[in-house]
């Protein structure tokens, strides 16, 4: 029954109360009614997170979590918090990740575009990752941030985003990497055309880089990348890059060698890569030269490859390959056949 006597706090009072809590964070806290004491910072931003998500007794009120929204823009409280993530206490980071991925998936107040125009607050949630303790909360605000494309456009033409391929999924923390590859992931596949137009200006460094993935130590990280390479080259949005990507020998060479890893996860997932290569109409003849020197090997291996699978999709598919493999030939360079049928004219 209190709780129907308890004036739930405003917008105004929360926004006042919050900046007092960062400036005096060691007021004292009166007990809960279980005992519990919570700091003052933690006691005040749950509040503001209550009132953007229901108490579970009552649901949000739009205008009021608007006005919330307003207020702390107009604070520059959320740049505050964020820069200052690995200060506040455990509990209190949960609340700072939940408030700001309610504002942001709301856009409440004009909160994407706010975030757009600090971008030193998307860096540091992407740095978050270097520091185990915030990691995982900045991991969900980013991919909250990367729904919409002007904040997955600012990662994807930032330095930090060579971190993720550097550093950040390779981290041994297993939460942590396995966290900053869905992130990875989502970057490299939620907005397609910009994805696509990313992956053709940056081509050869996107590549090179993901070519170290491809060859970590780490079985999780290649195998997920992997399925990842996969994804990004049969989507029809990157047909350009497809092409360039296996026209290029090395790369039908890595697909060879992980064809040929120990592990039948990290071989299934190399033969979907493999076969765009052996499917390919119009291969270069540099590529189909490494085919014909390995026609026979290729063959052998394919005519056993994972028999005992009965997707209907990769049967077909393999049964393909090898149809093609057994009639490869190289192909005639187009300006040879121009030049021998001008001479045929005459």
């Amino acid at each position: 029954m209190d709780k129907l006597f308890q004036r739930k706090k405003s917008p105004e009072q929360l926004s006042k109360l919050i900046k007092e809590a960062l400036e005096n964070p060691n007021t004292p806290v009166k007990p809960d009614k279980s005992g519990k004491v919570v700091d003052i910072v933690t006691k005040r931003l749950n509040q503001i997170k209550l009132l953007l998500y229901g108490d579970g007794e009552q649901e949000s009120n739009p205008q009021k979590c608007a006005q919330m929204s307003m207020l702390l823009i107009a604070d520059n409280m959320i740049p505050r918090l964020v820069l200052n993530l690995e200060k506040l206490p455990f509990e209190a980071r949960k609340h700072v990740a939940q408030i700001y991925n309610n504002l942001m998936r709301r856009d409440l107040g004009g909160f994407v575009a706010y975030v757009e125009r600090q971008p030193q607050m998307i860096s540091a949630l992407v740095r978050g990752y270097e520091h185990s303790e915030i990691a995982l909360n900045c991991g969900t605000m980013l991919r909250e941030s990367i729904r919409h494309e002007a904040l997955a456009k600012q990662i994807l033409h930032s330095p930090d985003l060579w971190k993720f391929f550097d550093v950040y999924v390779h981290l041994p923390n297993f939460d942590v990497g396995s966290d900053a590859f869905a992130t990875f992931k989502d970057l490299l596949t939620r907005h397609k055309p910009l994805v696509s137009q990313f992956f053709e200006s940056h081509f050869d460094m996107v590549f090179e880089k993901y070519n170290k993935l491809l060859s970590s130590e780490n079985y999780v990280t290649r195998r997920q990348s992997l399925k990842l390479l996969g994804e990004i080259l049969l989507d029809r949005s990157n047909f350009d890059v497809m092409m360039r990507y296996i026209c290029k020998r090395e790369n039908l060479k890595m697909m060879m060698n992980l064809l040929r890893d120990t592990s039948v996860n990290i071989q299934f997932e190399a033969f979907h890569v493999f076969k765009v290569f052996v499917a390919n109409p119009k291969k270069p003849n540099e590529i189909t030269q490494i085919l014909l020197t390995n026609k026979e090997k290729l063959i052998a291996y394919l005519e056993k490859f994972q028999n005992e699978k009965e997707d209907e999709q990769f049967v077909e598919e393999k049964s393909l390959l090898i149809r093609t493999l057994s009639t490869l030939e190289l192909r005639q360079e187009d300006d040879e056949t121009d030049g021998k049928t001008a001479t045929t004219s005459h």
